[in-house]
């Protein structure tokens, strides 16, 4: 990580712990707004809490009416991308980064978390780096998603697979 990272990583943890972190729960525009002054890509009418924490808000983009629950974790080592009227409930894990065990010194390897259009990720889910879940898909909670999750689809469990395809109606 550079130096500037490492200090805007910094500034944002100061701004998040005196602004965000305290702010009261329908002040969505106000962490709206630090999210956009820190870089962060944030459509109109997103909900982003303020116990969502968010690792470095240049690496994140909010599609216009999705939402971050409460007690959501973005490392966002790598791009987080939310679709439009996505949501990611409380206490999921949205996980950019790991380690590469196979290499000496343990280097850390970043890919980039896509959620497409009206997915819904249940709560306390663990999404793994490089994982897209498409339009339309619903993560059942508790589930570890390791691969990624197809238009419509209905997956759950650790590792989470397929259980049904979603009528249409609930989501188009």
């Amino acid at each position: 990580m550079s130096a500037g990272n490492k200090l805007a990583r910094l500034l944002w943890a100061v701004v998040y712990v005196l602004l965000y972190r305290p702010s009261p729960r329908p002040l969505h525009g106000w962490r709206r707004l630090l999210l956009r002054l820190f870089g962060a890509r944030i459509g109109a009418g997103v909900h982003p809490y303020p116990r969502a924490r968010i690792w470095a808000p240049w690496n994140l983009v909010m599609e216009p009416g999705s939402g971050l629950a409460d007690d959501v974790d973005c490392y966002s080592v790598a791009l987080i991308h939310i679709g439009r009227e996505a949501t990611v409930s409380q206490y999921s894990y949205l996980c950019t980064a790991s380690h590469d065990p196979d290499v000496p010194g343990l280097p850390l390897v970043a890919a980039p978390i896509r959620i497409g259009d009206r997915a819904w990720v249940g709560a306390d889910v663990f999404v793994a780096p490089g994982v897209s879940i498409a339009e339309g898909a619903v993560v059942g909670a508790r589930s570890t998603v390791l691969g990624n999750v197809g238009t419509g689809e209905i997956v759950g469990g650790t590792p989470a697979r397929f259980i049904r395809r979603r009528a249409d109606a609930g989501w188009r």
